[in-house]
């Protein structure tokens, strides 16, 4: 699991089969099955033969923790029902895979750990029981940064005790990023149509630019996070990932839904709508953005370049702008989410099953992690959990000045400022650089631009990132960033965008991009 190895290419054989299903979007796979070409039961079986050969075998990407054992059963229920006339919805059928801290009937929820392998409570969370009404077939659980990256400062994304280390389809040794490293993985290496990550700060953006799909982090209260095992209720939201704009926007038009559990919900259903019928090729004529640069990789800024070329040539009004300084907004948010982590895990782990789930609170856990060290914290700690569990509880006043703070700076006097100081519709920048490599001695190594995801997730607004091609062989996102339910407006750039540079790139599978004459010199 922790072989510092780069695994061998992937046979013949196995890149050859099966021979379609790997680039089937979900407006493809609904089009196919309503026509007859094929049939849920179909593509269950053929992603499932695709997961036995590249995730369980061949590179190995580790990006599924789980498989539903009725999902066959339940294809084949839905085929019936279409049979018969019976639409649940427009993903009736299709595949999905979630991201295993989200609880889903029949699967064990482990956020990766040890301490919640048996934590199996019979319920769906509630964005899960959206999408089933809405047709969706869950194919399984999806890898993830263990308690989605929230343990240590010093974490290795995509790696949890559970799963072990998800590999990056376009290069196998390099990270996934995370925390929703195995959902990303998953539909870029074609294991499913589509996905659901979740995101407190980055967790969908990062690994969905990183992975070459289209992720959105959605305003924060139109899906429900009831039964999700939680960082801050005020920064978790789900988010879709996929291969394409449509296929985010028909998943987050499913994943809406108000929860009397989860206050910021209770106006999402003014909110519901098809947002993949609204998409508009035509959205950036006349639209006012503004460009946000940042980094120093001279190919990374040449491909965002080229980015903004597109955007311009298809309309688009662009405008350079600086950021405030909004000094202290990081810290003030790191602090609030060390402060919601204990409330709220404590909170989660109460509703849990105590035959099954022996940790109750966030303490429990340090103690489970000391005790189980050899397999838990064979290469980072968790000095996060620790610097939680000294924190006071949400009636501190140190807290809600943290709130405040982060609160204000990122939207008010953040994006909301910049929006209206300079008339923009949206904000545009690189999501993050390429893939850095994993490395188990170091940790995570950001590369590149930073920054591209704070504000939106401390605000709760929606920002949703699109492949803009590639920088030696790994992918990079460009990014749009919107004020508070402006989700179709960022959907809309997005596929307008997408739709003028069609500039996806399928995975290789390749061991790594390190490799080659270069590196040996000319002796």
């Amino acid at each position: 699991m922790l072989a510092s190895a780069v695994p061998a290419a992937i046979p013949a054989a196995a890149q050859a089969a099966p021979p379609d299903i790997a680039d089937e979007t979900i407006s493809d796979l609904s089009a196919d099955m309503a026509a007859g070409r094929t049939s849920s039961e179909k593509a269950v079986r053929a992603y499932l033969k695709r997961i036995a050969a590249l995730d369980r075998k061949g590179p190995r990407l580790n990006s599924i923790i789980a498989l539903n054992p009725d999902a066959i059963a339940q294809a084949r229920a839905m085929d019936a029902e279409r049979k018969t006339g019976k639409l649940r919805g427009p993903l009736h059928g299709v595949p999905i895979l979630i991201k295993d801290n989200i609880e889903t009937l029949g699967m064990p929820t482990t956020a990766g750990s040890l301490a919640l392998a048996q934590n199996d409570n019979g319920r769906d969370a509630p964005v899960v029981a959206a999408l089933r009404a809405q047709g969706a077939l869950i194919l399984g659980k999806t890898n993830l940064s263990e308690w989605a990256n929230i343990r240590s400062e010093r974490s290795m994304s995509g790696w949890s005790a559970v799963g072990g280390l998800t590999r990056n389809p376009y290069a196998l040794d390099r990270t996934t990023c995370g925390s929703s490293s195995g959902s990303g993985a998953a539909v870029a290496a074609g294991f499913a149509a589509g996905a659901v990550g979740t995101e407190t700060n980055g967790s969908v953006i990062c690994p969905s630019s990183m992975t070459g799909l289209v992720g959105l982090k959605p305003t924060l209260g139109l899906i429900p996070r009831t039964h999700i095992v939680p960082i801050s209720h005020s920064q978790d939201t789900p988010g879709p990932m996929a291969k394409t704009v449509r296929d985010a926007a028909i998943l987050l038009s499913a994943m809406i839904a108000s929860d009397a559990a989860d206050p910021a919900t209770k106006d999402a259903m003014a909110h519901a709508h098809d947002y993949a019928a609204a998409l508009d090729a035509n959205a950036l004529r006349g639209m006012r953005i503004g460009v946000i640069r940042r980094g120093a990789q001279p190919e990374l800024l040449a491909r965002f370049q080229s980015a903004l070329d597109v955007l311009k040539a298809a309309g688009a009004e662009l405008v350079e702008i600086t950021p405030p300084k909004a000094e202290g907004m990081g810290d003030a948010s790191y602090d609030v989410l060390k402060y919601e982590l204990k409330a709220d895990l404590a909170d989660y782990l109460a509703t849990t099953s105590p035959e099954k789930v022996k940790v109750r609170t966030l303490a429990d856990l340090i103690a489970f992690n000391t005790a189980e060290a050899e397999r838990e914290m064979p290469l980072f700690g968790q000095d996060i959990f620790e610097m939680a569990q000294a924190k006071g509880g949400l009636d501190d006043p140190a807290y809600r000045a943290a709130r405040e703070k982060s609160l204000r700076l990122a939207g008010k006097e953040g994006i909301d400022a910049m929006l209206t100081a300079n008339r923009l519709t949206l904000l545009a920048m690189i999501s993050y650089g390429p893939a850095w490599p994993s490395d188990t001695v170091w940790g995570d190594q950001y590369e590149g631009p930073s920054g591209s995801t704070g504000s939106a997730a401390i605000a709760g607004y929606p920002h949703l990132t699109v492949p803009m091609g590639l920088v030696r062989g790994l992918p990079v996102g460009l990014s749009f960033v919107g004020t508070a339910y402006a989700d179709q407006t960022v959907l809309n750039a997005g596929y307008a965008y997408e739709q003028a540079a069609k500039i996806r790139v399928k995975p290789s599978f390749s061991p790594t991009v390190d490799a080659g004459s270069p590196l040996e010199g000319a002796r």
